[in-house]
């Protein structure tokens, strides 16, 4: 995504930096399968590889998660998107944003980078047709002004993909 489209953000806090620098050393001796976090000089900012799982309908597929890391992670939850082209997914809209309850209402301070990308992986895996949300275009449309999707009132009903 373009800097327009990320959050506004305040430097990381001593704790978010210290949790950072412990996931990050974590994720270099013992990386989650299928994702491979691109080094760069931005603790505040991850660009991480995703490898769909064989035997998916992403296998083979590669696509790529921006993690942008508020001022006060882990207690509040990281912006997680897919810099698009985003995969076809029914709760992946074309823009990239996520619609996944761990990313916002279940937010835990006990999560990781990690444990967020397993869940990205899962819900790929799970999905049985390449498709777009029904709300795709209307949801896009009402983004286009570079809204963050932790703005965006989610409704989790839909455990099936």
């Amino acid at each position: 995504m373009t800097s327009s489209s990320a959050p506004s953000r305040k430097a990381l806090s001593k704790i978010a930096c210290n949790r950072l620098q412990k996931e990050l050393v974590e994720w270099q001796v013992n990386p989650p399968a299928g994702f491979k976090h691109k080094v760069t000089d931005n603790l505040q900012r991850w660009v991480i590889e995703v490898n769909g799982a064989s035997g998916t309908l992403y296998a083979n597929e590669t696509y790529q998660l921006q993690v942008d890391f508020p001022e006060h992670y882990p207690m509040e939850a990281p912006q997680v998107i897919f810099i698009p082209p985003a995969p076809q997914h029914p709760h992946i809209y074309s823009n990239g944003h996520i619609c996944l309850d761990i990313l916002y209402d279940s937010w835990s301070p006990a999560m990781t980078v990690s444990s967020i990308c397993i869940s990205i992986l899962s819900m790929l895996s799970s999905s049985t047709a390449k498709q777009r949300p029904a709300d795709n275009d209307r949801y896009v449309k009402n983004c286009r002004n570079g809204r963050s999707p932790k703005e965006t009132r989610w409704w989790f009903h839909d455990d099936k993909v």
